[in-house]
């Protein structure tokens, strides 16, 4: 086996237990990465909620209070608010969602469905969790949901204590059946944003292929250049010298001398054989004399 054979198999050997080991710690950072990205996504939905809620019942509300005497307006309702805006979101982002979802809600879209009573129900038992990030397969592929208890503030008693108390216009729209006998401080649902897992997964894989083929062209590269270093300073000297030394061995005192060029150790070995060279011509010519 030649030595550039040998140096080419070793080189391929580290670089792919390198490879390897590297690919290992890239894909974890890429796809930790990635985690981090959907919830920060999900984390900015659930921020940009609330901040519809909070516009909603500080400058919108008192503006149709007079209205709502003789009319029921949900536009002034902060649920109502924050969920109609993410549906004008959900119509160009089909997998992104919010919900506001309410175990007894007085409007039925608002209903929890099984896995959301069961979040709600969790914020409902231990009233230390303020926030459950999970993940769960949809009809677009695996999601990562983010979700916040939503309790029941005073002044949502005006119209959900009890229905003799709730005003005519709520009983008028949605009737007296649903969303009352709610207490003040309890959790009565949560605000649940939900963001796709397989777009920011992509991104992480397409960034990995990216790395492990920038990194082979770089092996590649570095190979061409190994074995063309090791052929012009190393292998090709030493063909030559070991021609010469063929030469010389069969008496063809006509042979070149010993090339004294290419790295420093090979032009050092060069000179070597040259003087010995010389040193057995003069002793050949004095046994001859």
């Amino acid at each position: 086996m030649s030595l550039l054979v040998r140096i080419n198999l070793a080189l391929i050997v580290v670089f792919a237990i390198g490879a390897t080991i590297t690919g290992f710690v890239c894909r974890a950072v890429l796809q930790a990465n990635a985690e981090r990205e959907i919830r920060t996504a999900a984390g900015l939905m659930m921020d940009s909620a609330l901040a519809v809620r909070d516009y909603t019942a500080k400058e919108i509300a008192p503006l149709l209070h007079a209205q709502m005497q003789s009319v029921f307006l949900p536009q002034s309702v902060p649920a109502y608010a924050a969920t109609e805006n993410f549906l004008r979101v959900h119509e160009t982002r089909r997998d992104y969602s919010y919900h506001e979802a309410t175990l007894n809600p007085t409007n039925p879209r608002d209903r929890a469905t099984d896995w959301e009573a069961d979040i709600i129900q969790r914020f409902r038992s231990d009233a230390g969790v303020h926030e459950i990030v999970g993940e769960r397969d949809t009809a677009m592929g695996p999601s990562l949901f983010m979700a916040r208890p939503i309790s029941a503030k005073p002044e949502c008693l005006v119209c959900h204590s009890t229905a003799e108390a709730a005003p005519a216009t709520v009983i008028a729209r949605y009737g007296g059946n649903n969303g009352f006998g709610w207490q003040a401080g309890d959790v009565i649902g949560a605000q649940i944003v939900s963001v796709p897992v397989a777009a920011a997964e992509k991104a992480a894989s397409g960034a990995f292929r990216a790395f492990l083929a920038a990194l082979t062209a770089v092996f590649v590269a570095l190979l061409l250049v190994v074995n063309l270093v090791m052929y012009v300073l190393v292998v090709r000297p030493v063909r030559r010298m070991a021609q010469i030394a063929d030469q010389l061995s069969v008496g063809d005192t006509s042979a070149a001398e010993f090339p004294a060029r290419g790295g420093a150790e090979i032009a050092a070995l060069g000179r070597a054989f040259n003087r010995m060279r010389k040193s057995l011509d003069k002793a050949l010519k004095l046994l001859e004399g």
